[in-house]
């Protein structure tokens, strides 16, 4: 029932959502890029969603990082983040990785996901990403 809507479609139907079911995606950044990205995949069925932030919930974010609230300030927005998307979508895996992406980390993360999203606003954290997903 969840993804009825979805399966309309002709161009999801139910292979499509089967296929979504099974993908692996991680979002690099859990912040104003990453949350929108993050809420719509977990609605849209994605099997195991990785989420990788170091940071942590301020307060002065809240208006741009809509998966967190007040009470959040100060918790890691990896853990924040995967708790809301349970709430939103509990049928999803969802795996948080409060630390932050080095070149050391990288390689083991990515390998296993099948896409990884750049939702950071870093330029030395991106160019870590298209290296390691190239």
């Amino acid at each position: 029932m969840r993804y009825d809507r979805q399966g309309i479609m002709p161009e999801i139907g139910f292979d499509g959502q089967k296929k979504l079911s099974a993908a692996r995606i991680l979002v690099v950044g859990a912040g104003g890029l990453g949350c929108p990205v993050l809420q719509y995949l977990a609605g849209a069925g994605i099997g195991t969603l990785g989420i990788i932030d170091h940071d942590c919930v301020n307060i002065s974010n809240l208006h741009r990082q809509i998966l967190y609230a007040t009470v959040d300030a100060g918790k890691q927005k990896a853990v924040i983040a995967k708790e809301r998307l349970l709430q939103l979508n509990p049928d999803i895996t969802m795996n948080a990785y409060p630390e932050e992406l080095t070149e050391k980390n990288v390689l083991g993360l990515f390998s296993d996901y099948d896409i990884i999203v750049d939702g950071t606003d870093n330029f030395a954290t991106k160019f870590l990403i298209n290296d390691a997903a190239g």
